[in-house]
């Protein structure tokens, strides 16, 4: 119930904002980027994640990791790729292997700063956009090991 509550209040709270005059010149796929992440965290909530980040960065690598939470035991570094379209390749193939390599680098320096050695995995989550219906979400859990 409180994350529904939390998902309608952010959601009137941007409908509240759009209506205020601004000039915004983000690019559209960071627009997207960004809606396709909230939906993915709200998303793996529902599926019993418990999210410890949002987009942390490491001051030693080019990438970020888009969320990092805890599925029971396991530590789980999630990459979400987002969509507007099913084109000619799936979101979560965009995760190649110089990705992997980079969200490998940022893991390690995650898992360095925590207590511990707890099992951890890489998981990818899809999100597809299409106008007047809600986001098509798919999990890949332990989508690849440490590059």
């Amino acid at each position: 119930m409180s994350g529904r509550l939390t998902r309608l209040t952010l959601r009137a709270l941007d409908s509240l904002t759009a209506l205020l005059p601004r000039k915004d010149s983000t690019p559209q796929h960071l627009h997207t980027g960004r809606r396709g992440e909230e939906a993915a965290y709200f998303y793996l909530r529902r599926q019993g994640y418990v999210i410890v980040s949002r987009n942390y960065r490491s001051p030693r690598s080019r990438s970020e990791l888009d969320l990092v939470g805890w599925d029971g035991d396991t530590l789980c570094f999630i990459e979400v790729k987002t969509r507007t379209t099913r084109g000619l390749m799936p979101a979560e193939a965009a995760v190649d292997a110089e990705k992997q390599r980079d969200l490998s680098r940022v893991a390690r320096e995650f898992l360095r700063k925590i207590k511990g050695d707890p099992p951890f995995r890489f998981d990818i989550v899809s999100v597809y956009f299409q106008s007047g219906v809600e986001p098509d979400i798919e999990l890949f859990r332990n989508a690849f090991s440490i590059a």
